[in-house]
């Protein structure tokens, strides 16, 4: 990933998560919290592919599982966001730009079902029943209900900053300029160096019938 693709979705995974933890978790909604850190992976993902999506989801689950108040084992949600992440990026939309708003809504949508059931399952298998004993068909509905009314007001203002930070203006303009430069020189100095080489061709020809000339004259004077 480039410099300019680490430090933006370092900086928004940061935004995401440090809202998540002090807003989003303390409004005591009933059954699963808005994830938001999730719609932010979810929309990079959308930008950066699949390889990008699967690089950010893992960062930035791995941050979540060490921030405090984490309670379960790490590396867990890295997995999921990992995988959320790479599922995402295959959902992106050719030239980066949305057509519409009925594809993202469905990754969302699929990404909170699919995202709630594997940590469930990851957590079973290590011995966590905390989603059996609160109700996995609550946080399914509760966590796709709120990350469907989170993801307007998210997910397309985040593609829209990664696609700006995929375009470096003052590179583009250098490196139009200097192809352009290039192109030039090269048109310039080829059209120069045939020019030259006519020229040199016509001198030698000059010179040819020069001495011919004088070769002829100065044997009709011996004559």
């Amino acid at each position: 990933m480039r410099l300019n693709r680490i430090l933006l979705s370092a900086s928004l995974i940061v935004v995401a998560l440090v809202v998540q933890v002090s807003i989003l978790a303390r409004l005591q909604l009933p059954g699963a919290v808005p994830d938001l850190l999730l719609l932010t992976v979810l929309a990079l993902a959308m930008v950066y592919g699949p390889t990008g999506g699967s690089l950010v989801g893992f960062g930035a689950g791995l941050l979540a599982d060490l921030a405090p108040p984490a309670d379960h084992a790490v590396g867990r949600y890295a997995l999921v966001l990992c995988v959320m992440g790479y599922l995402a990026g295959l959902a992106k939309p050719e030239g980066g730009k949305l057509r519409s708003a009925t594809g993202p809504l469905v990754v969302v949508v699929g990404a909170a079902i699919s995202s709630t059931l594997l940590y469930a399952g990851v957590g079973a298998l290590v011995g966590d029943t905390a989603a059996r004993d609160v109700g996995l068909g609550g946080l399914l509905f509760t966590a796709s209900l709120y990350d469907l009314l989170l993801a307007p007001f998210t997910v397309p203002w985040i593609m829209a900053l990664a696609r700006r930070g995929e375009h470096d203006p003052v590179a583009d303009a250098a490196g139009g300029a200097g192809g352009d430069g290039a192109a030039g020189w090269l048109t310039s100095g080829g059209a120069k160096g045939l020019a030259i080489g006519r020229q040199r061709g016509l001198r030698a020809r000059a010179m040819k019938s020069r001495v011919a000339r004088a070769g002829r004259i100065k044997g009709v004077k011996r004559l």
